[in-house]
C-alpha cells in the first residue's frame, strides 16, 4: 500500500497520541517553550483525522472529494520544492544508501534540489541505522551538532531537520519529542510521502512522521538517483524486510515483512544499468535470497526453481510456497550482460539450495565471494539466537558449497558476547572461524535492541569487558586466518575490474571476483579507465587485501575463456 499523505485518510480517525491543540501559531518564543509540541504522527495504528490536515482554510474551490493523491487541496503546490536545497548524510549499510537514491528520485521529482553544502541547505536529511546502540548515539550526537545550526549559525532561515530511515522507525515520536532537535520523521516505507510530510511541517505542525510500514512497499517504479553518478559500480534493492525473527535483530521491527519486487522490474533496471554503463551490480536485500516473486510475468514463467531450504536449515515461521526464487532471479539477471559482474548482499544460509549453487558456479560474471553470516560457533548459542541452523549444519554447508564451486570465498557476520554466552560458547565461536577460513568478516559487540525477542527474554549479562576480549579474540582470529589464506593467491594470475585512485593517497585499485580490494601498479605503457577489466599478477596478500601488477586489458569473457573459474589460477 502506499504510505503517503493522502492514504492516512483512511485509517483510524483519532489522532496521535503526541498530537495536541494550540490556539496560536505565532506565539513568542518563550510562549512557545512552555506549550506542547504539536505532532503528525502517521503510523498502522493511529494517525490525524483530516481535520489536522486542515490547519488552514480551503481555498473556496477546493473539494476533498476531488482529491487524488497527487492533486490534495489542503497541501498547495506553492508549499512543495520549487527549488528549495536538501542535504543527506548516510549512515549504516548498503540498504541506506540504496533507499536514499530512492528518497533522491522523490524529492527531485518534487522539486527539491540536492547541494553539497550543509550551510546552505533548506532541508538537512540523515539517513539512519539503529542495528547497534553505537550506531544511534552518532546520529544523537549529530543532531546535537545541528540543533547549533539550526539556532544560532542561521537563526532568521534555520533549516528543518530529518531523521529517516530504522532509527526513525524505531523511535518514532521520540524524535520529535528531542528538544526540538527534528521536524521531520520518516522510516523506510515512507519516503513517497516525504515532500507532503515537508509541507505539512511548513504549514502547521511542529513536528511531522510517517513511521507506517507496508506490506508490499517496494519502489519497484521509482528509478533511483545515484549518489555518486561516476561509479561504476551500484546496488540493486531486489526485496525489503525479514521474516526470520532472529533473537538479536532489530530489522523486522524498522523494515517490516519481506516482500519482494517482480523480476521484470529487476531485469528491465539491470538491461538500463548496463546500457549506462555500469559494470558490476549488487542484488541487494535484508535476506536477499529469500525472494520471491508471485507477480504475473509474460517473459518469465518459471516458479519454484530453487525453493528447497540449505540442508538441517530450518525456519521458525511458515515458508509461503510458490514464486519464483532467487536462483531464477540471478540466472536471469546474469544473462543480462556477460561483461557485468553480479554480487548478491546479505544473505541467510538457510537459503542455498544446490540449484542456486549451480546458477553461481556455472556463470562466469556471478563472483564467487558468498556472504554466509555465522553470528555464532555455538550450537546453543545458535538456538538462543534464533538462527535455524546448528553448528554442524553450519560447517557442512560451507563443505558442500566448496564440493560445488571449489574456488569460492566466504565473508561473514560474527556476534561477540550475546546474551548468556559462555566462554566455551565463544571458544566455539573461535573454532569455528578458524575451521571455515574467512577471506572478509564483520564482527561486532552484541547490543541489546528494544522490542527484539532477547529484549524480552534474556539479559544481556556478558560484561562489557569480557565483551571486549572476546571481541578483540574474533578480529585477531579472523587476521589470522585471512592473512594466511590469501597467501593462496599470491603468485597468480587473476581478473580485477578498475574502479580508479583511492581518496586517501591516490593508488589505483579495484577489486576480484573473491571480494578482496586489489591495490595495482600500473606500468606507464598500460592506460585505463574506471570500469574496464584488467589482467594481473598477484605480487602480496595483507589479510584484508591484496596488490598486483597490471599486465593488460582484458574482458570478462576473454579472460575466463581461457582460465576457468575452477582453481585460483595459473
Amino acid at each position: 500500500m502506499s504510505t503517503s499523505a493522502s492514504s492516512v485518510l483512511s485509517t483510524d480517525s483519532s489522532s496521535s497520541s503526541s498530537s495536541s491543540s494550540s490556539s496560536s501559531s505565532s506565539s513568542s518564543g518563550s510562549a512557545r517553550g512552555t506549550r506542547p509540541r504539536k505532532h503528525l504522527v502517521f503510523t498502522n495504528r493511529s494517525g490525524p483525522s483530516l481535520q489536522h490536515f486542515l490547519a488552514q482554510p480551503l481555498p473556496g474551490s477546493a473539494q476533498v472529494s476531488d482529491a487524488v493523491p497527487d492533486d490534495l487541496p489542503y497541501l498547495p503546490v506553492s508549499d512543495w520544492g520549487q527549488g528549495r536545497t536538501y542535504y543527506v548524510e548516510v549512515y549504516g549499510c548498503q540498504m541506506n544508501v540504496s533507499d536514499t537514491e530512492i528518497l533522491m528520485s522523490v524529492l527531485n521529482k518534487a522539486g527539491y534540489q540536492r547541494t553539497m553544502e550543509l550551510e546552505g541547505a533548506d532541508v538537512v536529511f540523515l539517513m539512519t541505522c539503529a542495528i547497534r546502540e553505537k550506531a544511534e548515539d552518532k546520529i544523537w550526537s549529530r543532531l546535537t551538532h545541528l540543533k547549533t545550526l539550526k539556532t544560532k549559525s542561521r537563526p532568521g532561515r534555520p533549516p528543518m531537520v530529518g531523521v529517516l530511515g530504522c532509527m526513525a522507525e524505531r523511535l518514532k515520536e521520540k524524535l520529535l519529542e528531542s528538544d526540538k532537535l527534528v521536524d521531520v520523521v520518516c522510516g523506510p516505507d515512507g519516503y513517497r510521502s516525504l515532500p507532503r510530510l515537508l509541507s505539512l511541517r511548513a504549514l502547521s505542525a511542529d513536528g511531522v512522521a510517517n513511521v507506517m510500514l507496508s506490506a508490499d512497499e517496494t519502489y519497484a517504479d521509482i528509478t533511483p538517483v545515484r549518489l555518486d553518478a561516476n561509479k561504476i559500480s551500484v546496488h540493486l534493492s531486489i526485496m525489503r524486510g525479514c521474516n526470520n525473527m532472529c533473537s538479536f535483530c532489530i530489522v523486522p521491527f524498522t523494515r517490516g515483512t519481506e516482500r519482494s519486487r517482480d523480476i521484470d522490474s529487476i531485469v528491465d533496471e539491470v538491461r538500463q544499468l548496463s546500457q549506462q554503463g555500469i559494470r558490476e551490480v549488487t542484488l541487494l536485500g535484508q535476506n536477499v535470497n529469500s525472494y520471491r516473486d508471485t507477480s504475473q510475468s509474460e517473459a518469465f514463467d518459471t516458479a519454484g526453481y530453487g525453493s528447497d531450504l540449505s540442508r538441517g536449515f530450518n525456519t521458525i515461521y511458515k515458508r509461503k510456497e510458490g514464486g519464483r526464487r532467487f536462483a531464477e532471479l540471478l540466472h536471469r539477471v546474469a544473462q543480462v550482460d556477460p561483461e557485468m559482474r553480479i554480487r548478491f548482499t546479505s544473505p541467510h544460509p538457510k537459503d542455498f539450495p544446490d540449484e542456486l549453487l549451480y546458477v553461481i558456479r556455472d556463470n562466469a560474471n556471478v563472483c564467487r565471494n558468498i556472504h554466509l553470516p555465522l553470528q555464532s560457533g555455538s550450537t546453543s548459542c545458535l538456538e538462543r539466537m534464533r538462527r535455524g541452523y546448528s553448528r554442524e549444519a553450519y560447517l557442512d554447508l560451507v563443505k558442500h558449497i566448496r564440493s560445488v564451486i571449489p574456488d569460492v570465498t566466504f565473508s561473514t557476520d560474527i556476534i561477540a558476547g550475546f546474551c548468556g554466552e559462555t566462554e566455551a560458547e565463544h571458544q566455539d565461536t573461535v573454532s569455528a572461524m578458524q575451521q571455515v577460513g574467512f577471506d572478509l568478516a564483520f564482527m561486532f559487540a552484541y547490543s541489546m535492541r528494544e522490542r527484539t525477542h532477547a529484549h524480552r527474554k534474556y539479559q544481556d549479562d556478558v560484561p562489557a569487558d569480557a565483551k571486549s576480549r572476546r571481541l578483540q579474540e574474533i578480529i585477531a582470529t579472523f587476521h589470522e586466518s585471512a592473512k594466511v589464506r590469501n597467501q593462496r593467491f599470491v603468485g597468480s594470475s587473476g581478473l580485477v575490474l578498475y574502479e580508479g585512485l583511492t581518496k586517501r593517497h591516490s593508488r589505483p585499485f579495484g577489486s576480484d571476483d573473491y571480494g578482496h580490494k586489489v591495490f595495482l601498479d600500473l606500468p606507464p605503457t598500460l592506460s585505463l579507465q574506471p570500469g574496464q577489466y584488467v589482467r594481473v599478477h598477484v605480487d602480496s596478500a595483507s589479510s584484508t587485501s591484496l596488490s598486483a601488477t597490471a599486465v593488460s586489458a582484458t574482458t570478462l569473457a576473454e579472460y575466463y575463456a581461457g582460465q576457468p573459474q575452477i582453481g585460483f589460477g595459473k
